[in-house]
């Protein structure tokens, strides 16, 4: 891995030696600029105005032009010679609280590796204590034209130290959150805390990938090889206006589930809107033979008690109009002059 910066963590009396190594890099498909009628590469030449000739890299130098138009040279000498406290040391200002520093302010990140054996426990000895009190450092730090503040973190047991902006580069956001009193119902803010539960469900950040650079691969075979250009169905239009917030909310929680192949239990609901809890009937135990039901049992054994009743009146009902139907049968019968069974003695 490629040195990016050598120099001194200042840790009050103690000089840890260090190397900065990028943490991160980013995997960008290469784009040239091209003439769009026929392909031609274009390319940017380091044209010079007084000489009105190209020059070579080698010749270019930074320059400052003043309001009056005089422009000042400032040769890689000039910038490597800053009088600047913070071009070779770490200074470690203070230490505080991680959730002290917006991460608005956090900008790319660096691994920081020992110059040499010698610096090994001083380095140890920074890490551990970061990593027992919770906290990480603030620096101040001059990479390359910049000086930039910073912080020095423990990540995977290596120190990390991530530059910053200023605080006086982050821009206000006054005026860009809604204005005004909104309202947000209790049952909205259990519903949206319910979505947030499901999707949150075994998620693993190292999981995700660059779905645009996969895409823009496949659009750049596709033109190589010369076939047809791969096409994603268009998306359904989002609505640009929430109409009924708590519906949306149910719509979205019953996606998220779906997607992950949960499956809702019976008693298992989304939060609804705040209403008195139904009271539960607990139904009536039969008692034991011989055995007078409880008193609080009353209630039910009569509703029950009266069903069966209805059910017996039916019954004998039924069993009343099929023996009228067999004896106006038998009636029938004998007076055609057919004979019919005697009856047995009981």
């Amino acid at each position: 891995m490629q040195t990016t910066w050598k120099g001194t963590i200042s840790f009050g009396l103690v000089s840890i030696p260090v190397h900065l190594y990028s943490a991160t890099q980013e995997h960008d498909v290469p784009l040239h600029q091209v003439h769009a009628k026929d392909g031609g590469r274009v390319r940017m030449k380091r044209y010079c105005e007084r000489e009105e000739k190209e020059v070579p890299y080698a010749e270019i130098a930074k320059g400052y032009e003043s309001p009056d138009g005089r422009t000042v040279t400032l040769t890689d000498e000039d910038l490597a010679d800053l009088p600047l406290p913070s071009k070779k040391v770490i200074d470690v200002l203070a230490f505080v609280d991680a959730g002290e520093i917006d991460p608005l302010m956090f900008s790319k990140a660096y691994y920081v590796g020992v110059a040499d054996q010698a610096a090994a426990k001083p380095y140890a000895l920074l890490r551990d204590a970061l990593t027992a009190s919770g906290q990480i450092a603030v620096t101040k730090i001059a990479l390359r034209t910049r000086e930039s503040p910073a912080v020095l973190r423990v990540h995977d047991g290596t120190l990390v130290l991530q530059t910053c902006i200023w605080p006086d580069e982050v821009r206000p956001a006054a005026g860009i959150a809604p204005e005004g009193d909104v309202t947000v119902r209790p049952q909205e803010l259990r519903m949206a805390r319910s979505l947030m539960d499901t999707l949150s469900e075994d998620f693993d950040l190292a999981q995700l990938h660059d779905d645009y650079q996969q895409a823009l691969q496949q659009v750049i075979t596709a033109r190589l090889e010369g076939v047809e250009l791969p096409h994603e169905e268009e998306p359904g239009e989002a609505p640009d206006n929430v109409i009924d917030l708590m519906e949306a909310l149910r719509s979205s929680l019953k996606r998220a589930k779906g997607g992950r192949g949960h499956t809702a239990g019976p008693d298992e609901d989304e939060p609804e809107e705040e209403q008195p809890a139904p009271r539960k009937r607990t139904p009536a135990k039969k008692p034991a033979a011989g055995k007078a039901a409880p008193a609080r049992s009353a209630a039910p054994a009569k509703k029950t008690s009266t069903a069966k009743t209805s059910t017996a009146k039916t019954t004998t009902a039924k069993t009343t109009t099929a023996k009228t139907t067999t004896a106006k049968a038998a009636a029938g019968k004998t007076a055609t002059g057919k004979s019919t069974a005697p009856r047995k003695a009981s």
